[in-house]
């Protein structure tokens, strides 16, 4: 045996062999069951399904929002078509306090003027014209050969240059509407008088102070109306006491003169209202006219009276020598002419008569609204 050998032996002959202590970890067998390993595919399906569960989460919480936000809308709908509502309501009985304020206030005039009390529901014209001019609105299809024949009915080119059959068509609905809206323009209204003149509601019968000279205007058109309208109004007020009255006045002498006196009023009426529809009434004439009727409705008679005589016999009434001597001009008579006032009841019978029946409307018009001040009653 070698040296090394020899002390490598008495070496571990003399270290102190270590005393075995409990020991804590874990035998190899215990170690091993408590070790768990995962696969990849493991850990991938539990992160996709935290993935998954943190995307519900968010698409609940984001549905809840929504939800949430349709509610608040819906609220604010039901809230605004509540304020809607309600102004609706507060306009609509507006609307109607104002009307209401407006009839009272029409009622009040009315009283005043002696008018008869307004009906509800009353209608200026009942006629078919409106719904006549509604149905020719209504466009159906024509075959091409039946549609020239009408346009050749009605005097009409049968075509136009570069005009297709649905130009035509519309050309033709477009002249038929025309003629049926001057058809029911020009159709009669019911009253004493007919006329094609439209009627007017008696707010707006106050003549006006001057004149519009343009005889085609707007302005003239109104004027006319406003004077049929008002004659319209006398000769119904005249009838209406006409008819009250009890039947042994009305079959007395005196009863069947009156109403002989207001069927020539009727008579002489209706050509005046034939120039008035056709605007060639004399432009000094209907200034006179419309004085009157001016102070008629004013109530003021003795004035309407002296424009009526200015009118019929102008202010140079009597000859030369009969109120004055000589056979020249004198100051005192030429103011007689200053006004150029033409007297107009030896112009014509026709002009006669229908200013004789304008008289006649004022007599009536004082018995009916007899005025506030009796001195402006006629003898």
């Amino acid at each position: 045996m070698d040296f090394k050998s020899l002390m490598s032996a008495h070496i571990a002959k003399s270290k102190p062999k270590p005393t075995p202590s409990p020991s804590t970890s874990p035998t190899p067998e215990a170690a091993t069951a408590n070790i768990k390993y995962l696969r990849r595919a493991e850990l991938e399906a539990a992160r996709q399904a935290a993935y998954v569960a943190e995307q519900e989460r968010i698409q609940a919480e984001r549905e809840e929002r929504a939800a949430k936000k349709r509610k608040l809308e819906a609220e604010e709908q039901d809230k605004a078509a509540r304020r809607e509502e309600k102004l609706r309501r507060l306009a609509e009985e507006s609307k109607r306090r104002r009307e209401e304020e407006e009839r009272e206030e029409e009622r009040k005039r009315r009283k005043r003027l002696g008018l008869p009390d307004l009906v509800d529901g009353q209608k200026a014209i009942e006629d078919g014209s409106a719904a006549d001019v509604d149905r020719v609105g209504i466009s159906e299809d024509i075959a091409d050969d039946e549609l020239r024949s009408k346009l050749r009915d009605l005097h009409e080119p049968t075509s136009l240059f570069d005009e297709d059959h649905s130009a035509r068509l519309k050309r033709y609905y477009a002249l038929i509407r025309q003629k049926a809206l001057t058809k029911a323009s020009k159709s009669m209204t019911k009253g004493p008088v007919p006329t094609t003149l439209e009627p007017l509601p008696e707010k707006d019968l106050l003549l006006p102070e001057t004149i519009p000279e343009a005889t085609s205007s707007p302005e003239r058109t109104f004027l006319y109306r406003q004077v049929a309208s008002y004659f319209t109004l006398l000769l119904t007020e005249w009838a209406r006491a006409l008819n009250e009255r009890t039947d042994q006045v009305k079959q007395s002498s005196s009863g069947k003169q009156a109403y002989q006196a207001y069927l020539t009023v009727l008579r002489d009426l209706t050509p005046l209202f034939r120039q008035l529809e056709s605007g060639s009434l004399d432009h000094s004439l209907l200034a006179s006219i419309c004085k009157i009727l001016r102070s008629t409705q004013s109530r003021r008679y003795v004035e309407a009276n002296d424009e009526y005589l200015t009118l019929s016999i102008g202010k140079a009434a009597w000859p030369i020598g009969v109120t004055m001597v000589g056979i020249h001009e004198r100051s005192a008579r030429e103011k007689l002419h200053d006004g150029n006032a033409q007297a107009h009841i030896m112009s014509d019978e026709v002009t006669r008569k229908f200013l004789q029946s304008i008289k006649r409307c004022i007599s009536f018009a004082q018995t009916r609204w007899p005025p506030e001040d009796l001195g402006q009653l006629m003898g």
